[in-house]
């Protein structure tokens, strides 16, 4: 398990996924019903991409996302 703590972390994961699978950004976008553009910026590690569009793309991937919190990390 990988922590991302940066947009533009998560953009690398979705590229390297998305690579690894043999994937051009164009059929990831065709997959997801996302705009070659979207996919692109999200890779990027544009902060302004949409959350739920990134989880959209994410989940295509077969990629989770969890979250947790500091007072879980302290205990």
């Amino acid at each position: 398990m990988q922590t991302i703590t940066t947009s533009k972390g998560l953009g690398e994961l979705i590229r390297e996924e998305r690579k690894a699978q043999g994937l051009t950004q164009e059929q990831l976008a065709g997959l997801t019903g996302v705009g070659v553009r979207f996919v692109r910026e999200l890779e990027a590690g544009k902060e302004s991409c949409q959350l739920g569009r990134a989880l959209q793309v994410a989940a295509a991937l077969g990629l989770s996302l969890s979250v947790s919190s500091r007072r879980e990390t302290t205990r």
